[in-house]
């Protein structure tokens, strides 16, 4: 099974996001506060978005949102992004919130592109996810968080993010989304490792 270019399109704009969003809050042009707005107006631009095309941001929405959310959560997939980025900003000190946006950024969009193109071994904790994928969001996540960690510390974070983006966490019927859990294991993960 190979990625579709929707899937191209759509992983490659999560890397290029969450490198600008971890370069803008290096230089401090962008902190919590900033992101939490930008979360705001995601969430009153989507809510107009079922009721209206609005220019521009129906044209994103075709281009990059998945059909499903179209219609009940459109730009789902980038709130939860910002919001993921939003908690580990004020969970975890900077230097393991900025490890975890990328490994979000790389590790995440990375295992699922892997996946789809390369995986043969089905994972044992999903029905849609590869071992092959897993490893490569590993690696590809723990190159990105190391710019922000020494070397252990990254493939901590790396590693646990991993291991529980192939679980499919649901609370009740509804899938907890990837972009929330991602930042938030790999921040804690550290974080608690410090703690020891």
């Amino acid at each position: 099974m190979k990625a579709s270019k929707f899937e191209w399109n759509r992983q490659l704009f999560h890397i290029f996001l969450g490198i600008g969003i971890a370069a803008l809050l290096v230089y401090d042009l962008i902190d919590k506060n900033k992101i939490l707005i930008v979360i705001a107006i995601g969430m009153v631009l989507s809510y107009f978005s079922t009721k209206i095309k609005i220019p521009v941001i129906s044209l994103l929405l075709k281009k990059f949102e998945r059909r499903e959310y179209l219609k009940k959560f459109p730009g789902k997939g980038i709130i939860f992004y910002f919001i993921g980025v939003f908690v580990a900003l004020l969970l975890f000190p900077k230097d393991i919130a900025m490890a975890s946006i990328m490994v979000l950024a790389l590790g995440d969009s990375v295992s699922h592109l892997y996946g789809l193109h390369f995986g043969r071994t089905k994972h044992p904790f999903s029905k849609t996810k590869f071992i092959e994928g897993t490893i490569a969001g590993i690696i590809f996540g723990f190159i990105g968080a190391f710019v922000f960690l020494p070397w252990w510390e990254a493939l901590l974070a790396s590693s646990a993010a991993m291991a529980v983006e192939a679980i499919e966490i649901k609370i009740g019927a509804e899938q907890i989304d990837d972009n929330l859990i991602v930042p938030l294991a790999a921040g804690a993960a550290v974080w608690v490792a410090r703690l020891f």
